[in-house]
């Protein structure tokens, strides 16, 4: 790779990390083609970019952010092969990879970065698939403001057919 390719991978991946607020290091290692174009197959599935990176191209695209964006916990990551999976939703990478280790022993989860938060390690899989995408947060939001109103609307229902029943039992007595 000559050095002008160089600085552009580096380019492409300080992109792809400033505009992305959710990506994972990965190792896939030991995996076979036919499983790493069923993993990447998923991915394309869910809208997730997969890309197998140099470490030290990703390490000099991290290092020339600022230190606002608290980059610098994940360059102990990038050893060892290493692929990064870009996402528009935090949760997706993290449930590809236990779908896809279902019958595999790989991806193993480096390190994730979610909206400034950092995870290292594979036992944060768990974790980041629990996480809540944007839209189950709106649709939780909304469930929550829906139930007291059909507990109100429900009571004053059953509230019309009480004074409905009420006013019937005083026609017949009073007749």
């Amino acid at each position: 790779m000559t050095r002008s390719e160089k600085v552009a991978v580096v380019d492409q991946l300080k992109d792809k990390f400033d505009n992305s607020p959710y990506f994972y290091f990965t190792d896939s290692s030991a995996l076979t083609v036919e499983q790493i174009n069923n993993l990447r197959a998923q991915c394309f599935e869910k809208g997730i970019e997969i890309k197998v990176i140099k470490n030290t191209l990703a390490v000099k695209a991290l290092e020339s952010f600022d230190e606002s964006r608290n980059f610098q916990p994940l360059l102990e990551a990038l050893k060892g092969p290493t692929t990064v999976m870009i996402s528009d939703t935090a949760n997706v990478p993290a449930k590809v990879i236990k779908e896809f280790r279902k019958s595999h022993d790989k991806p193993v989860l480096k390190a994730a970065y979610i909206d400034s938060d950092i995870f290292i390690g594979d036992e944060n899989v768990d974790v980041l698939a629990a996480l809540k995408s944007k839209d189950e947060l709106i649709a939780d939001i909304i469930l929550l403001l829906e139930s007291p109103m059909k507990n109100v609307i429900g009571s004053l229902n059953s509230g019309e057919q009480t004074i409905a029943g009420l006013v019937k039992t005083l026609e017949s007595r009073a007749e």
